[in-house]
């Protein structure tokens, strides 16, 4: 049990990189954590973090044994949770990462909070390829296709993309019937979060010709930001049919060029394949995936 709780104890200092804030989160003294972190390293003969006045990092033994040690404590947690899987309702700590949609993932965990009260959801809204395993995440929700062979996936759907923008930009300044058009319109242009690169718009066009050179109007790296600029007649953007659904529905945005695109975008729900899968994680699948409205 002392090997548990050294265990637990470096996992935290690890994920947070402070003995203080890991201290604080377990409920012990930063002095505490420390000596635990120092008795750990003399049973086993290895540096596991390099320590500054201004900063703590892992060693490349220290990484190697966080990936052991989070595999470990993964799998106590499922063996209580097995154990204590017909005694109650699903409960605990659920560790999730999911797209900047907020839109599109609230009302799925407002409705999934409101019928698991007794299961805590701790969400990492970003755009950014995590990586599940070592960031010690129980499930993420992503796009595009899943290579990794470590984890499991779910397919929640799928959705087309269009080129919209709002019926005063189109009345103001033309409505373009072809993509080589748009050199002359405001763009409101998506910009990937880890790479910096620019989304590609996917027109279909003849072999002869080149993808138009699109005005940079407006960059960001999470969509929803366009959506609400393409409503505020700034331009045409490239988005989700889920995002702009009601406001096609209701005129307020327009799609254009719709015989030129040909892409969809579609969303997984990836957890551990060497993981347990507990009980506030299946439910938690199992919910996204019937709720989840793309």
């Amino acid at each position: 049990m002392d090997s548990l709780s050294g265990i637990s104890i470096f996992v935290q200092v690890a994920e947070t990189r402070s003995f203080t804030e890991a201290g604080r989160l377990l409920g012990v003294s930063s002095s505490a954590v420390g000596k635990s972190i120092a008795r750990i390293e003399d049973r086993l003969g290895v540096r596991l973090f390099h320590r500054s006045t201004r900063s703590i990092t892992l060693t490349a033994e220290g990484a190697l044994f966080l990936e052991r040690c989070r595999r470990i404590l993964g799998e106590l947690e499922s063996a209580e949770a097995e154990l204590s899987d017909a005694a109650g309702s699903p409960r605990g700590r659920l560790r999730i990462s999911t797209p900047q949609l907020s839109g599109l993932i609230m009302p799925v965990l407002d409705g999934f909070m409101a019928q698991y009260p007794e299961i805590e959801i701790d969400v990492d809204f970003s755009d950014r390829m995590v990586d599940i395993i070592e960031e010690g995440f129980d499930a993420v929700i992503r796009t595009g296709e899943q290579l990794d062979s470590r984890l499991v996936s779910r397919r929640l759907g799928s959705c087309g993309q269009v080129l919209v923008a709002s019926t005063r930009y189109l009345k103001l300044h033309g409505v373009p019937t072809h993509p080589s058009e748009l050199v002359r319109h405001a763009c409101l242009l998506h910009k990937f979060p880890v790479t910096g690169k620019l989304e590609r718009w996917p027109f279909k066009l003849a072999a002869s010709e080149a993808d138009p050179e699109l005005p940079q109007t407006f960059v960001s790296n999470t969509i929803e930001v366009l959506g609400y600029l393409a409503l505020q007649h700034k331009g045409f953007a490239l988005l989700p049919t889920f995002l702009v659904r009601d406001a096609l529905a209701s005129g307020a945005l327009h799609s254009v060029l719709d015989n030129f695109m040909d892409q969809t975008v579609t969303f997984w729900i990836l957890w551990p394949a060497s993981r347990y899968a507990s009980p506030k994680l299946r439910v938690f699948i199992d919910y996204v995936s019937k709720h989840l409205q793309i």
